[in-house]
Parts: structure tokens; C-alpha cells; sequence
């Protein structure tokens, strides 16, 4: 998010991209801005754990406006196609891990190693206020999981189509901007083998042998608030996920249905490019 230093800059890195939403309209922006701050976090081991972590980490603000290469409100991306519509990337995302022996029901398990995301996204602009201050998205991220570990392994792949709206100066508070992302997740197998299968040498009493299959793994509500003062970067995130009808409900690795996670990051903006650049993140 050995396995705690892996867990810092990797879900520090996918908080900033998470917090850090676009705000709809062109200004000419710094080409780069570099910073530093903490974030804390709220959240379960994985999707349908009732055990929870509680951290407080170091986390870099990156952002980079080329015209290929992106770091900003969508994340670490490389540009395969953009237009005012349609927006093709490759996009980066991360898991955190977990210790296996801090869990009850996962007790005499392998860990849960941290894993790197990453594969192709399509947006594309489903509907933009004539102020450019609301529009509304279609996104479908489909990437393939790797574990970060010291034998790196494919762990399979996933798809979450959403929907994300986008307000800038909600409720006219000027320089905050509110997104609202909902959406389902659909995962193979082996992804959802990974966390919620349990092999027959690791089964015993209250924890039977389940073979996880793939399809629809449960869907996913979040709000973010975030604003850039002239030196400092605020942000929040409050999330609701729900296992109900997933395919994976009922392995005996999920305990609860559904979860709230949040989190709260600061960050101070100590250097930028003097180039400046049309953007609308």
C-alpha cells in the first residue's frame, strides 16, 4: 500500500491519483509540480474483510501535464488517443498488502502481497454543463494484476466500468471540486482465486476448500473532495463497497458484504515548471 516499506510509496502513489480529481475546464497550468505530504487511511484487508488497517503514510504529490506521459487527476497514464470525447490510456493502479497471521480468518495462509495494476482505460465524455463546471464520464479500466514481491506473479486480470461525475465549486465554494464514482467490478478466476479462494491443504474447521470463479465481484460507490491552494493540496475520499450477489459472496474468506473506507491527505507544493501548458485537470 520487507512489507510495510512496500506498502508507503505504493498506496501513497495510488492515493494521490485517486484524490486528485480533474476539474473540467482549460487554464494554463505548470507542465510539472512536485511535492511532499502524509495521508491517512481507513480500510479493510481486502474487499469483504471485516478486519480493517489504520495508517498514516508519507505521500509524494507528482504531477505531470505532457503531452504522452500524464501524472494528474487520472493517476500515472500514458496517452494512446485523445480527442474532446474520447480519451484512450494505459492507467496504473495498486492493493495493499496484507500479513495473513493478523487476519483470523486467513490465519495459516500465504500473505496477500502488495500488488501493481495496470493495463489500457477508455473515457469517454458522456455529457459537460455549457460553464464546463459539471460532466459527467464513461470509464472502463481493464488491467492485469501483479504482485510486488521478490518473485513477481500475474495474478489475473479486472474490469470496473464506471460512472464519474465531476462538480467544480460545489455548492459555490469556490476552488473545491467533488467527484461522484460508482460502478461494478468483474474479475477472472485467478484474480478472485488469489483473495478469496482457500486451497484444500489450507482448509479446517470453520474454513472449508472454495474454488473462486470469475464474473461479477461486487460494485463500488465513492465521493472525493479535493482542493489546490496556492501551496498546499487538500483531499478526502469516502468509499462504500458491496459484495451482495458477487460470485465470490459466499467463499469462507469474506466475512462481511459490504465496507466503508476513507481517507484524508495533505500535501505542500515546495517547486513547479515555469512552462506552462493548456489543461483541464
Amino acid at each position: 500500500m520487507p512489507k510495510p516499506t512496500m506498502l508507503c510509496p505504493r498506496a501513497a502513489v495510488f492515493l494521490a491519483g485517486l484524490l486528485t480529481l480533474s476539474t473540467g475546464y482549460a487554464e494554463m497550468r505548470p507542465l510539472w509540480e512536485v511535492g511532499a505530504g502524509l495521508v491517512g487511511l481507513s480500510l479493510p484487508n481486502y474487499r469483504g474483510s471485516d478486519e480493517r488497517q489504520a495508517l498514516v503514510l508519507p505521500m509524494p504529490y507528482l504531477i505531470y501535464r505532457g503531452e504522452v506521459l500524464r501524472a494528474d487527476g487520472d493517476g500515472l497514464r500514458g496517452l494512446l488517443f485523445d480527442s474532446e470525447r474520447l480519451e484512450i490510456n494505459v492507467s496504473l493502479n495498486g492493493s495493499i498488502p496484507v500479513n495473513s497471521e493478523d487476519d483470523p480468518v486467513r490465519q495459516g495462509m500465504a500473505d496477500l502481497d502488495p500488488a501493481v495494476e495496470l493495463g489500457p482505460t477508455v473515457n469517454f465524455r458522456l455529457w459537460q454543463s455549457a460553464d464546463r463546471r459539471m460532466r459527467l464520464d464513461a470509464r472502463a479500466p481493464l488491467r492485469t494484476a501483479i504482485t510486488v514481491a521478490s518473485r513477481p506473479e500475474q495474478i489475473g486480470w479486472l474490469f470496473s466500468p464506471n460512472l464519474l461525475l465531476e462538480i467544480r465549486d460545489p455548492a459555490g465554494q469556490a476552488g473545491w471540486n467533488l467527484g461522484v464514482q460508482a460502478g461494478p467490478y468483474f474479475n477472472d478466476r485467478e484474480y478472485n482465486a488469489y483473495f478469496y479462494g482457500v486451497r484444500p491443504a489450507e482448509a479446517r474447521a470453520g474454513r472449508p476448500a472454495y474454488a473462486a470463479s470469475g464474473g461479477y465481484s461486487g460494485s463500488q460507490l465513492m465521493l472525493t473532495l479535493t482542493k489546490r491552494f496556492p501551496r498546499w493540496w487538500v483531499g478526502g475520499f469516502l468509499r462504500y463497497d458491496t459484495l451482495a450477489g458477487a460470485v465470490i459472496e459466499d467463499s469462507p474468506l469474506v466475512t462481511r458484504s459490504d465496507a466503508v473506507s476513507a481517507g484524508l491527505a495533505l500535501s505542500w507544493v515546495f517547486r513547479e515548471s515555469k512552462t506552462r501548458v493548456e489543461s483541464e485537470e
